[in-house]
């Protein structure tokens, strides 16, 4: 693999990132205060997720047609690890510094259930761009 490709989907993931964490933080604004409140911490994430799905969808393909990522699987494992990367060093770093807490209590602390969901959204997050290219997808 040459390198221009892989720096071009690193800075694809960067970018991927960018979006969904962008994205996640701002309706973090909605969620914590209107959703919490009524809902409870796990129908509040759960609400949440549909919508942060589609964001992942759409900043997936969007990031991989605008820096012209080829529908090659190592060019797009590379643009999903990045990203996925980042998103776990803002989640354990930024999210466990302002919360005060350590990784065990994180861990602890997470609903089963919406925990379960949110990991799992993490792997679609990390994966999506590879498996636009296993099926066919741009």
């Amino acid at each position: 693999m040459e390198l221009r490709p892989v720096l071009r989907a690193a800075a694809a993931g960067i970018a991927y990132f960018a979006i969904v964490f962008g994205a996640g933080f701002a309706l973090a604004f909605i969620r914590i205060p209107f959703l919490e409140p009524r809902l409870g911490a796990r129908w509040a994430e759960l609400a949440e997720l549909p919508v942060m799905l589609v964001v992942i969808t759409l900043a997936a393909g969007w990031v991989a047609r605008r820096f012209a990522i080829a529908p090659r699987l190592p060019d797009r494992a590379v643009l999903g690890l990045v990203a996925l990367a980042l998103m776990l060093a803002a989640e354990f770093g930024l999210v466990l510094a302002l919360r005060g807490m350590t990784i065990g209590e994180y861990f602890a602390s997470r609903d089963p259930v919406s925990g379960l969901a949110y990991y799992a959204s993490l792997l679609y997050f990390a994966t999506l761009p590879a498996l636009r290219v296993a099926f066919g997808g741009r």
